[in-house]
């Protein structure tokens, strides 16, 4: 999946809505992989550690960053530091080698006092804000050279640490629900039981 396109399109489905920072994001991600001379994630072939947080378009813009990587929560190669920054790392865990991606703070600041961003502030749902505001915001970001809007750190290698999957479960004794065994406490009566029932998180 290489043509802009088509990811956008993926990304407007995965994301839910139309509005600038998913591009931002998909584009920031494109141009990362670019860099390392990568290709979208099947596997856990890349890792992003996103410095993004949450309730603001952070989340907007990581959505793109995960569709133009295929980083996702479910195949667990992406984490989130909750910096809330527009920012993130990209790591080839094939070679290590790793690059960080992060949006300008010149063109954030005026990204910030757009109309759509207006429109949030006062409440407004992206998906009811009047396509005469967003799109012509989205096609600017899908328009723009990459380095009228992305600051790119400078390549560097560090030591990936390889994990495997866990594919061995058991059925809880209290519950009954299958648990990968990595997962599964033994109670002092010798119950063997997931972490929901041990009592572990109360």
């Amino acid at each position: 999946m290489t043509n802009f396109d088509e990811l956008f399109e993926t990304g407007l489905k995965f994301h839910g809505h139309k509005c600038p920072a998913m591009p931002m994001g998909l584009k920031a991600g494109l141009a990362a992989m670019k860099i390392l001379g990568v290709e979208r994630a099947k596997d856990k072939e890349l890792t992003v550690i996103a410095e993004t947080g949450k309730g603001h378009a952070a989340g907007c813009f990581l959505d793109g960053v995960m569709t133009a990587t295929g980083c996702t929560y479910g195949k667990s190669n992406i984490e989130k530091l909750y910096y809330n920054k527009l920012a993130f790392t990209l790591i080839d865990n094939t070679t290590g080698r790793t690059v960080r991606v992060s949006i300008k703070a010149d063109f954030l600041e005026k990204a910030l006092n757009s109309p759509f961003v207006q429109k949030r502030k006062a409440g407004v749902p992206p998906q009811d804000i009047d396509p005469s505001i967003t799109d012509p915001l989205v096609n600017k970001i899908i328009g723009l050279d990459d380095n009228m809007f992305l600051d790119v750190g400078e390549v560097i290698t560090r030591e990936v640490k390889k994990g495997k999957g866990m594919f061995d479960a058991r059925r809880c004794d209290s519950c009954g629900e299958l648990t990968f065994v990595n997962k599964l406490q033994v109670k002092p009566d010798g119950k063997i039981v997931c972490m929901g029932c041990s009592g572990y998180n109360e």
